[in-house]
This record gives structure tokens, C-alpha cells and sequence, in this order.
């Protein structure tokens, strides 16, 4: 649904974007981070149309943003940062006016305007002048302008911005909803609302790609290896051949793909095993597989992944925190 090829964007020697190139899938929500000058807001601008690159090519639904650019952006919702509304004008009048000048059809557009106010959750304030909104009122109806007209593809920067965390929760819950159906582009500076709606993550860092993929696998690229942690209880075995810390140890020893094990006791016949493979290497069947075949009790399997905050200084800080892999 959007393929971007080879853009660079240069104000005279300062090089603020260089040779990024990256596609996203038709319902696809693409997560774009990086720290403060990264190039973030100049993507999405190129992306929208609103500013050319000094090189390269974007398409938009099929379309040469450049070459075709009216049907290009046909298919494009933009929320910048700082909402573009005006404050004269009510809420239901300014969805009306977005509407008209995204060629909604005249028969449709009551219920285009009734369905964006729906989901931003603006109907006790439809009839009031954007300019008498708090801010936060005024975020949800820039977010109102750019999905009103249905739009395949949603450029969203900074949308919870000026939300307190009750409207950040609503946002993010309409951005899951709108998965699928539309094709998102999402930068935040807050990193949980990103590992909650997004497929995938773009890193950005001083104007270069660092890094394209979902939270999970970048977080084994980062670490090097896999690791599951296994909770069991072992209880229910009589007391006299009850299994020590060497024993459950054992159970694990030739599970295929193990490179290492530690086990630690967790109180009441409970054992909190640690394994480490290989990426790639799904511990996670064999380890409940040996659990059970013991009859023991499986109280917890998990793989342990780096968080998004570990991933994002680790590709974006010259000195990473302890115990995150460089990139």
C-alpha cells in the first residue's frame, strides 16, 4: 500500500533524511520512532505530499505520489503534529468542510461526518467552536479530519499528544479497530502505545534506517538468544522422591535447541527454570512437554523478550543501557 524507494532530503550540505527505502503492507500499522531530529516528521510530510524529497520515489496505493498526486492522495488521512483546524468554525461544520474538500459524496456526507465524530468520541462537543476545545478535545478532532473521509492509508504523528490517559487508552483502542481496514503509519513518543497496536517497528536515527521489524524479533536480533523462563510445581510428588534443583535440571538437559539452564527454587515445591537457545529455537513446546510428562504442575511459560524501550536506546544511543546488546 505504500512503498517508499531511495528518499533523501537535503537543506544545502545539512543531510536530514539519506537513502531510506521501506514498503507497508494494506493493513499493516507501521510504528515510526526515533529521538528528537531524527527525521521523523519530515518522512510523513514526503510521505503526505506535503514536502519533496531531494531524491527518490514514494507510491501511494499504486500511485507516484509525484507523478500522480491527486490520486495519490486520495487515499491519504494526515494528522500532523499540531491539528489543522479552525478555531472559528464548530466541529460538525469543519468535519463537513474536510469532507467536502476530500470529495465525499454530497448524499454521504451527514453520515461521514456523524461516523468520524462517533469514533472520536466528540458528540458532546459537535456543535461547539474548535477554538472554545482544550487541547485535548482539539487533538481528537484533528484525528476526526483524517479519517473522516475513509481513507486506505492513515499518517498519524504524535496523535495522544495533549490526551490525558483515559483518551490515549480511546485512541489506541480506535487505532486497533481501524487494523485491517486501513493501512497506519504511528509516531509517539510513547513507546507502550506502539507495542500495543503495531505489526511492525521503524527505528529512525539521525536521518538512516536502523531498523525495520516487529517488537518481538528485534528484541532476539538485540539479545542473540532465546530465552524462556518455565515456572512449575513439583509438589504433588511424594515427599521422599520429591525432585531437588539437580533433578529438574536434569529434565531439561537434552531438551533439542538448550544451550543453557538455571533453576531456582520459588518456595512450596516450586521451581523457576531459566533456558537459553539459539533465535529461532521455540523452547516453549518441548519445556511444557517435559513439565507434564513428570506430572508436574505448569504454572508459567513465557519467552522473555526486550522491551520496545530496551530496543529503541539500544538503536538509538551511542552508550546503550547495561544489559542491552548493541545493534
Amino acid at each position: 500500500m505504500i512503498a517508499v524507494s531511495h528518499i533523501s532530503k537535503k537543506y544545502g550540505k545539512a543531510v536530514v533524511l539519506e537513502d531510506m527505502s521501506f514498503d507497508v503492507a494494506e493493513g499493516e500499522v507501521l510504528g515510526f520512532l526515533g529521538p528528537n531530529g531524527a527525521g521523523k516528521t519530515t518522512t510523513m510530510r514526503i510521505i503526505t505530499g506535503y514536502q519533496p524529497p531531494s531524491t527518490g520515489r514514494v507510491r501511494i496505493g499504486g500511485y507516484d505520489l509525484f507523478d500522480h498526486p491527486i490520486a495519490a492522495r486520495r487515499h491519504i488521512g494526515y494528522l500532523p503534529e499540531n491539528p489543522p483546524v479552525y478555531p472559528e468554525m464548530t466541529v460538525r461544520r469543519f468535519l463537513g468542510y474536510v469532507a467536502e474538500l476530500k470529495d465525499v459524496p454530497r448524499r454521504q456526507l451527514k453520515a461521514a461526518v456523524d461516523k468520524a465524530i462517533e469514533r472520536t468520541q466528540l458528540e458532546d462537543v459537535a456543535g461547539r467552536r474548535i477554538g472554545q476545545l482544550s487541547k485535548g478535545f482539539k487533538q481528537r478532532v484533528g484525528l476526526a479530519q483524517a479519517i473522516v473521509h475513509e481513507p486506505k492509508v492513515l499518517i498519524l504523528d504524535e496523535p495522544t499528544s495533549s490526551l490525558d490517559p483515559k483518551q490515549r487508552a480511546e485512541v489506541r483502542h480506535l487505532i486497533a479497530e481501524l487494523k485491517g481496514r486501513h493501512t497506519v503509519i504511528l509516531s509517539t513518543h510513547i513507546l507502550p502505545e506502539v507495542a500495543d497496536v503495531a505489526d511492525r517497528v521503524f527505528i529512525l536515527n539521525r536521518g538512516r534506517v536502523v531498523a525495520v521489524d516487529s517488537p518481538a524479533r528485534l528484541g532476539e536480533r538485540l539479545r542473540g538468544r532465546e530465552v524462556v523462563t518455565v515456572e512449575c510445581d513439583v509438589s504433588g510428588i511424594g515427599s521422599e522422591t520429591r525432585p531437588d534443583v539437580g533433578a529438574v535440571r536434569a529434565a531439561f538437559e537434552d531438551l533439542h535447541g538448550v544451550e543453557d539452564i538455571r533453576v531456582d527454587p520459588a518456595g512450596e515445591g516450586r521451581f523457576r527454570v531459566r533456558l537459553e537457545g539459539p533465535v529461532g529455537s521455540d523452547l516453549r513446546a518441548g519445556a511444557a512437554e517435559r513439565v507434564t510428562a513428570r506430572g508436574w504442575k505448569l504454572f508459567g511459560l513465557a519467552a522473555e523478550s526486550l522491551s520496545l524501550e530496551e530496543i529503541f536506546l539500544s538503536l538509538t544511543c551511542d552508550d546503550p543501557p547495561a544489559g542491552v546488546g548493541a545493534a
